[in-house]
């Protein structure tokens, strides 16, 4: 069944009116005549059955009809991501997205290869992918920031997976392994540097912060939209919501 994400209130007999791109999308690519059911979810009130009430030129209507699956979150895990060439980023959103991620952080770092961003498109990527995955949320895209004041700012209780390729640390699945126990994982995220690697003073600077934890990704040097679902899909495998 179609799923859509709208960003207003969902309560039964609720009244829903998607965007104009929705409307066309619903009554002129998938055809639906008034009473056809799609589902439709907002990060908050769950996933709602809805109902077709109108369809005309200038958009449609929908109707929330039930809630079929109430409200809930995958594990807490940020995506710290700097960033790369604009088609990389893209794909980098989509599948933070599809593989559980909560929010998608741009960084800059000293060696960051800064390619224009527009956040708008990033925000449609991420909508779409949520809307594909089943997923009751939508991931937020943060806008760029320097990555010394990302940590500035950081909370210690959210632990930093730091993908380091250049210095001795331990396979990312080792280091998520004491979660397997069966604790809830707390909040984490993941690091991932630029297509040049992170700078000696980056490293130095993350290596001692005392929530941030180094690993590694095999033997090989990934590329950055690589290396991101790899950490995403082992710690998911471990610590997330795949176990």
């Amino acid at each position: 069944m179609i799923r859509l994400f709208v960003p207003h209130p969902l309560k039964a007999g609720a009244g829903v009116a998607p965007t104009v791109d929705q409307s066309r999308y619903l009554t002129a690519v998938m055809r639906l005549n008034v009473g056809d059911e799609i589902l439709v979810f907002n990060g908050q009130d769950g996933e709602w059955r809805c109902s077709l009430a109108e369809a005309g030129k200038r958009g449609c209507l929908l109707k929330a009809e039930e809630q079929t699956r109430p409200q809930a979150y995958g594990p807490d895990l940020d995506l710290v991501i700097a960033m790369v060439k604009r088609g990389r980023v893209e794909t980098i959103v989509e599948k933070a997205a599809e593989l559980g991620a909560r929010r998608v952080r741009l960084t800059q770092t000293r060696r960051t290869n800064v390619d224009f961003l527009k956040l708008g498109r990033l925000d449609a990527i991420a909508i779409e992918a949520a809307e594909q995955t089943g997923r009751l949320d939508v991931p937020a895209v943060d806008d760029p920031q320097k990555l010394d004041k990302i940590l500035d700012a950081w909370d210690p209780a959210r632990t930093l997976i730091f993908c380091d390729e250049g210095g001795d640390a331990r396979p990312l699945i080792e280091a998520a392994a004491p979660r397997e126990r069966g604790d809830a994982p707390g909040p984490a995220a993941i690091l991932i540097g630029p297509e040049g690697g992170f700078a000696p003073e980056e490293r130095e600077r993350l290596r001692s912060l005392p929530f941030v934890i180094p690993v590694t990704l095999g033997p090989r040097i990934l590329r950055a939209d690589t290396a991101a679902i790899a950490a995403m899909t082992l710690w998911q495998a471990v610590a997330g919501d795949w176990r």
